[in-house]
């Protein structure tokens, strides 16, 4: 028996849901050429105006946005209220030193704290549940958006956010936690350290848990599983959009059901921009049908996924997105952080390198390690010890300083790093995910 935290409308007739987005998108569209002249003057460049957007049918005459947008608008370009009507920011990291800043009023905040609701109620949450958020809270839209939706369904929320594992594990055992909200690479981590502790499935009082922000597979699904005696859940979610809750599963677990009376999802050739029928796998790109601080209409996610509309048994009606298969650009997600190559390159050259480096990533116990290896230049190559691993430590805090997560550097000879046609290998991915 499925549980719903707004029935009426996650159960709704298809008729009924495109009938919300029709109205909706034909207010935003106006909402969004009336307030942010960034945009405005993009669907003017394309010979475009409000009155040409009638439906979701006439979705594709409107011209995309795209992360390189957001760095170009920053901070205030997108923006359509007035600053004084924003009560929240949020920030995810981006491919230069400034991040992408999206803005909430407090109907954006409640609209996200809904949708959260709702992705605890189909994990089987109910406001006599206790809810562990171990997802980072701070900018960082993770603990903030899982937290709103606890409220929103009336559970015990222990704001416990990441890291401490050992009060981690004190307080799912002594406050009872039943559901447990955090990365999956961290819920891996946390099994295993309860395990070490010779804490099995029984002596844990979890029965679900929500994990987004970072790619994982089946088989780690199952370990996690099996490891916490819970079933664990996958939800999605974008900062630019809100954070988590975009979409989420349901108990049956094929595809993860996407908000749709807020967000309209299409699959597009990433080539061509040609919007692709139902099943056909593409690149992801999402509306807000009704945010007021930052309204983004047909956002580019760069996310590689299908959609599909067969029926799901636990009576859900909007359409599930499967797990995205992969990115069109050369982003990384690492421990939940978005790393760029060209974030590395800029520190690198900031600090006298050549920009030849390898991006080594791998998958220790559920954990990502990540490693950058960083050739010398010819006159900064030594045999001083001591002054290699000064600059290396120099190196590892601007690295840092630049991702918001710690890797292993190593420096090593000049011409070192192996080339294919000429070019260094970049990326090393050993993680089967």
């Amino acid at each position: 028996m499925s549980n719903y935290f707004q029935k009426e409308i996650e159960c709704a007739p298809i008729e009924q849901i495109r009938a919300i987005q029709n109205e909706k998108i034909v207010k935003q569209v106006r909402y969004v050429w009336e307030h942010v002249p960034y945009y405005r003057k993009k669907m003017e460049e394309k010979g475009v105006r409000p009155d040409d957007v009638r439906s979701i049918e006439d979705m594709h005459k409107l011209p995309f946005l795209s992360k390189a947008d957001l760095r170009k608008a920053y901070p205030y370009g997108l923006l359509a209220v007035p600053l004084k009507d924003c009560v929240r920011i949020h920030s995810t990291s981006g491919t230069t030193g400034k991040r992408v800043i999206a803005f909430y009023t407090q109907a954006d905040i409640d609209m996200w704290s809904e949708c959260c609701a709702r992705a605890i109620m189909a994990a089987g949450g109910t406001a006599e549940d206790v809810c562990q958020i171990s997802y980072g809270y701070g900018l960082f839209t993770g603990g903030a958006g899982l937290d709103g939706g606890s409220h929103k369904v009336g559970c015990l929320t222990v704001p416990a956010s990441s890291g401490n594992t050992e009060r981690q594990i004190m307080f799912i055992k002594d406050l009872n936690a039943t559901i447990l909200c955090c990365t999956p690479s961290y819920a891996a981590y946390l099994g295993e350290s309860m395990k070490e502790m010779g804490l099995g499935p029984d002596d844990i009082p979890l029965k679900a848990g929500i994990f987004g922000a970072e790619a994982w597979s089946e088989e780690m699904r199952r370990s996690i599983e099996e490891t916490l005696g819970i079933k664990a859940y996958d939800i999605y979610g974008l900062t630019e959009l809100s954070g988590p809750g975009v979409s989420f599963e349901c108990s049956e677990q094929h595809g993860m059901h996407i908000n749709e009376d807020h967000f309209l999802a299409e699959i597009i050739d990433p080539d061509t921009g040609e919007v692709l029928p139902e099943g056909t796998q593409g690149e992801l790109v999402f509306t807000s049908l009704d945010k007021q601080a930052f309204p983004l209409l047909r956002y580019r996610t760069r996310d590689i996924c299908t959609l599909t509309r067969e029926k799901c048994s636990c009576g859900r009606t909007h359409v599930r997105m499967a797990k995205p298969k992969g990115r069109t650009d050369d982003m990384l997600i690492i421990r939940g952080v978005n790393v760029f190559p060209s974030q590395i390159e800029t520190v690198l050259l900031n600090n006298g390198y050549a920009a030849n480096y390898q991006i080594i990533v791998g998958r220790v116990n559920h954990t990502d390690t990540f490693e950058i290896k960083v050739e010398m230049t010819p006159d900064m190559f030594t045999d001083n010890v001591g002054e290699i691993d000064e600059r290396r430590k120099v190196l590892a805090d601007d690295l840092k300083a630049m991702l918001g997560i710690k890797a292993k550097v190593s420096l090593v000879a000049p011409k070192s790093i192996t080339r294919s046609e000429g070019k260094a290998v970049r990326v090393i991915d050993n993680r089967k995910i």
